[in-house]
């Protein structure tokens, strides 16, 4: 196990197909804020991330999961977009960046 493991440090998984898609087709700036907030990600905890008021992690009721996965969260990734993701062990599996903030939530 590694330290990160050990600290329960957020580890990032970027893979998915949607994800990478939203977030290159975002502009520069607003792509540019993404990043920061992954880089901010990489050094929490999964208690501070749970914690963080600049985040907001939260559940989302409105959308059934996948099988395997025991809930879908979305969290703040810019000041005006959130992304959904879910937890698997100490990785963030990011699966979207939404393009306003009712659309991460199955809304329409």
């Amino acid at each position: 196990m590694s330290d990160a493991q050990k600290a329960g440090n957020v580890q990032l998984d970027l893979n998915n197909e949607v994800f990478q898609k939203n977030w290159l087709e975002l502009d520069k700036s607003e792509s540019n804020r993404v990043t920061d907030t992954l880089r901010k990600l990489r050094q929490l905890t999964w208690d501070q991330v749970y914690r963080d008021q600049g985040l907001k992690w939260e559940k989302v009721a409105s959308v059934k999961p996948p099988q395997g996965i025991d809930a879908i969260y979305t969290l703040r990734i810019t000041q005006s977009r959130r992304a959904t993701a879910y937890r698997h062990g100490n990785f963030l599996r990011l699966l979207t960046i939404a393009p306003d903030h009712d659309a991460a939530y199955g809304k329409r």
